[in-house]
């Protein structure tokens, strides 16, 4: 499909659902996408990760200790809020908040954090090494790490350590090392083409938190199952408020994990329509962008196969968006075969329209998203026109905007 006509497709806004989804291989394919394309001297390791993470799925021990750190350390289950005057901003539809934002740490990416520590100290992993984009990760990895005694390295590109600078004096006052990564375009993509190769370096004592449902199999399935928990409190808190499931769920899509935790337990639900927002950038049609699927094509990167930016050689593109987090070239292979199978409809919101809906949200509801979060709120403008009064929208407010204050103050100031 051309990419005039894919643009034109995704303006449609038709959320029909066309085809079943169907469930990863054993070797971590989700239809055509995912794999474990990396260097021979990693697939050791990879192994052992499978096999220490399928373990882990049946071990009674793990799970409670898992799911106690939830609660007792990251402040689960989250709240399911009603935003009453965002829904009477609309006027149509009832708008609910589950709020990540709430979790220790500000995000949702604690949930995994704390899960991949547990499997690193029963691999008898000494080391932790991670990437970050706007910070959430990292700080959460090095969390995980001071909670448990862990060796801590993040790297982090140059231009997103300047964007988020709160985040790396977080990371460093809880004791990890922060290593600036100046290659590139200095953002995500970089700072996890250094973590690989750190991984190569040291993989004997080194385990790999990655923070998105991006990379080889097992990473994708093990960072979504440890994410699934938003979409499973989700569920239930709504057929406690509302007596049934909502009509809408919407999310931000840079790698994935938020949205893929808060839509993975809805996905044989077929009457819920599954809506992921990326980072349009500028434009879409421009070459500053993020978005992935509306725009992409098949590639390998990071040891995946899955819809990348590139161009007609193979050359992975530069990414841009207002939010560290979403400027990624790629996505999770899970994404890409949802977006495939139309299981999930996935549109593009612009740096401007994200901007806008953190003034409207912090205005509305006192509550001021990520910028990530905040592209997941502006496509309220063009879905809640189309909803009825009775129908229910879930916006997973993945991230806190305390980040970010530096680059919305410089936007709006």
């Amino acid at each position: 499909m051309s990419r005039e006509k894919r643009i034109s497709r995704l303006r449609t806004q038709d959320l029909r659902l066309t085809m079943k989804y169907t469930a990863p291989t054993k070797e971590g394919y989700f239809g055509k996408f995912g794999g474990k394309f990396v260097p021979e001297i990693l697939i050791p390791a990879l192994e052992g990760l499978e096999e220490a993470y399928e373990e882990s799925l049946n071990n009674p021990v793990f799970l409670k200790e898992y799911h106690d750190l939830l609660k007792e350390y990251v402040g689960r289950p989250t709240k399911l809020t009603f935003a009453n005057r965002l829904t009477d901003h609309y006027g149509r539809g009832k708008i609910y908040l589950k709020r990540e934002d709430l979790c220790h740490t500000g995000a949702h990416k604690i949930n995994n954090a704390i899960g991949q520590l547990l499997l690193a100290r029963n691999m008898g992993k000494t080391r932790i090494i991670a990437e970050t984009g706007a910070g959430q990760h990292g700080v959460a990895t090095a969390t995980a790490c001071a909670k448990f005694g862990f060796e801590c390295v993040i790297y982090m590109g140059a231009e997103d350590m300047e964007r988020q600078k709160l985040n790396v004096d977080r990371m460093r006052l809880l004791g990890a090392e922060v290593r600036s990564v100046t290659s590139g375009s200095q953002t995500l993509k970089d700072a996890t083409n250094e973590a690989i190769r750190d991984w190569v370096t040291n993989v004997e004592n080194t385990f790999y938190i990655i923070g998105s449902v991006v990379g080889p199999h097992p990473y994708p399935v093990m960072t979504r199952n440890f994410h699934r928990v938003i979409g499973e409190e989700t569920k239930e808190q709504l057929k406690q408020t509302e007596g049934r499931l909502p009509d809408y769920l919407i999310a931000c899509v840079g790698g994935g994990s938020n949205a893929i935790g808060f839509f993975y337990p809805f996905i044989e639900d077929e009457d819920v329509k599954m809506i992921g927002i990326e980072a349009a950038g500028l434009g879409a049609d421009t070459d500053q962008t993020a978005a992935t699927l509306t725009i992409g094509t098949p590639g390998v990167l990071h040891g995946s196969l899955s819809y990348l930016l590139h161009d007609s050689e193979g050359q992975v593109q530069l990414a841009h968006s207002i939010s560290a987090g979403l400027d990624y070239p790629g996505i999770g292979p899970e994404h890409s075969h949802l977006f495939d199978t139309k299981r999930v409809h996935y549109f593009g919101v612009t740096d401007q329209q994200a901007m806008d809906a953190v003034q409207r949200v912090s205005a509305t509801e006192g509550i001021i998203p990520a910028i990530e979060t905040a592209h997941a709120f502006a496509y309220l403008e063009k879905l809640m026109p189309l909803t009825q009064r009775d129908e229910i929208v879930v916006v997973n407010c993945s991230g806190r905007g305390d980040k970010d204050m530096k680059t919305i103050s410089e936007w709006f100031g």
